[in-house]
């Protein structure tokens, strides 16, 4: 969801790529129908695990795995942020729904706060 929130919101902002500690295996039906409800399409998106993603250029890594991350990714030295998001996974419909309203507001919380950020 936080992919898709700064791909569609904030292209100019985020090169956003996603990744998990033990992703699912796929990106699950209901989250993919949740964002789609609020006009984001995240249908080219996969679940892949943080091994294959090229975490070591990232600027800033958002955890919302409630996991430790940091050690899983040695020599790891850039921003880091901690998200407390529940797993709606197996939940309901509006379970889903908050998550995604929670998750969105966060992503708009840190684009204000990257914009707002002097330029180096």
């Amino acid at each position: 969801m936080a992919e898709g929130f700064a791909r569609h919101r904030y292209p100019e902002l985020f090169a956003a790529m996603s990744a998990g500690v033990m992703p699912a295996s796929i990106v699950q039906p209901e989250t993919i129908e949740v964002m789609s409800e609020i006009g984001i399409s995240i249908e080219g998106q996969t679940a892949k695990p943080i091994r294959d993603v090229d975490w070591k250029s990232a600027d800033l890594v958002v955890n919302i795995s409630g996991t430790g991350i940091l050690q899983m990714l040695p020599g790891y030295e850039n921003g880091n942020l901690i998200w407390p998001i529940e797993d709606p996974m197996g939940r309901s419909m509006r379970k889903y729904r908050r998550v995604r309203d929670q998750i969105g507001r966060l992503v708009d919380d840190l684009a204000v706060i990257l914009r707002n950020q002097p330029n180096d």
